[in-house]
């Protein structure tokens, strides 16, 4: 049989010394060893390809196991050891998509899972500040200067001579630049020319002066949402309860460098002369921002990088969708106020998101079955609980 064997694999090779059966052996083994080498080496280089693969995906983030709204921008552990899960940028340099999640409708009912369907609404911004009752004798002097100055050129205009007109044409430009340093807008500046005084609103609060001038602080990060005309409320420590109304005039040019905000004027309504100068008040800044698609603020799961909703798909199916938003609003709805984001970019009217139970999809979609077990698990727990209370009896359980 090993002849036989020999014969096969050298064929036409004979087999007549030993010496040569020793040749033939180590033929065989060197070939033997050479086929193995190869081998590994086809092994580790197909290992090396999928690993310089994987290193041009760039990584976004890493994500915690448990808590898919806590992320990292380097790898790290949680509190119970498990490694944080990396996010990979897809080609095009967009964000990977979720995949789709399906829970079960028990499974809906038992984490509470609540939806709404997205449609445009009328939104309203509200931006709390300060608010001081103006006492600003500096302005009052300024308003005067430019009417005297305007009233003057106005009654010399048909009789001077060329040097006093420009005279008088740049005491009035003079003036009115005066103003605008101080916040006044060119309609304002305008519309004294028409006066025979400046604002007693400035200064006194009395019947003769049926509405007094606010200053209110705008801060930095809330200057690009407050326009001239917006209305206001004030709310007073002396008056509780009581609202007064008016509208931003003005909003002054120039930013104060050690508060980072500016100061805006605003006519406020006052003809009772409740309001004194230099009385403080709390103000409510009323935005207007029209019919917009508007999203439930319980629907966005903030990860500190993007914003995710999840969408109701049907039949137990959701999917993440990363939205862009604006800055919070406000709506109306049944007669109370609830919040909602603007939505400017990932959503479409009649979308149904999530509102409840979106952080447990979340998580649902990080992990491969751990969470279904739990909440199967969760289940079964208390459909056996349900039979032992009809039966009349009582059992310690403990499930894994």
């Amino acid at each position: 049989m090993k002849k036989k064997l020999r014969k096969i694999i050298t064929g036409f090779i004979p087999l007549e010394t030993k010496g040569r059966q020793r040749k033939i052996s180590a033929f065989l083994t060197g070939f033997m060893i050479l086929f193995l080498s190869l081998g590994i080496f086809l092994y580790f280089t197909a290992q090396l390809n999928a690993k310089d693969g994987k290193k041009e995906e760039k990584i976004l983030y890493y994500r915690n196991p448990m808590n898919p709204s806590i992320t990292s921008p380097a790898f790290m552990k949680d509190s119970m050891g498990m490694d944080y899960i990396p996010v990979y940028e897809e080609a095009g340099g967009e964000p990977a998509q979720e995949a789709v999640v399906k829970i079960s409708g028990s499974q809906q009912q038992l984490i509470g899972v609540k939806t709404e369907t997205i449609i445009s609404r009328p939104l309203m911004q509200m931006i709390r500040t300060v608010a001081k009752i103006a006492y600003d004798p500096e302005l009052y002097k300024a308003e005067q200067e430019f009417i005297q100055a305007y009233k003057t050129k106005e009654a010399m205009k048909s009789n001077q001579s060329s040097a006093i007109s420009q005279r008088l044409d740049a005491l009035v430009l003079a003036a009115a630049f005066k103003l605008k340093l101080q916040g006044l807008s060119d309609e304002q500046i305008e519309a004294l020319k028409t006066k025979s005084e400046s604002d007693r609103g400035l200064l006194v609060s009395d019947a003769l002066s049926p509405y007094v001038w606010a200053y209110l602080t705008i801060y930095e990060y809330d200057l690009g949402s407050i326009k001239v005309g917006n209305h206001i409320v004030l709310e007073t420590i002396a008056y509780p309860g009581e609202e007064f109304s008016g509208k931003i005039v003005a909003i002054d040019p120039v930013l104060d460098v050690d508060t980072r905000s500016v100061r805006a004027r605003a006519q406020i309504d006052n003809p009772k002369g409740e309001l004194k100068p230099n009385m403080y008040a709390d103000a409510l800044i009323h935005i207007d921002l029209g019919e917009k698609l508007a999203l439930p603020k319980e629907a966005v799961l903030d990860t500190g990088i993007r914003k995710i909703v999840y969408i109701d798909l049907g039949k137990g199916q959701f999917k993440a969708k990363e939205v862009e938003v604006g800055s919070e609003a406000i709506a109306v709805v049944g007669g109370e106020e609830h919040k909602f984001f603007p939505v400017i970019k990932g959503l479409s009217e009649n979308d149904i998101v999530v509102t409840t139970g979106n952080f447990l999809i979340g998580s649902q979609s990080q992990l491969t079955g751990g969470i279904s077990a739990l909440w199967g698990g969760a289940t079964e727990i208390k459909q056996e609980e349900s039979q032992v209370q009809e039966a009349g009896e009582i059992k310690t359980q403990h499930q894994h």
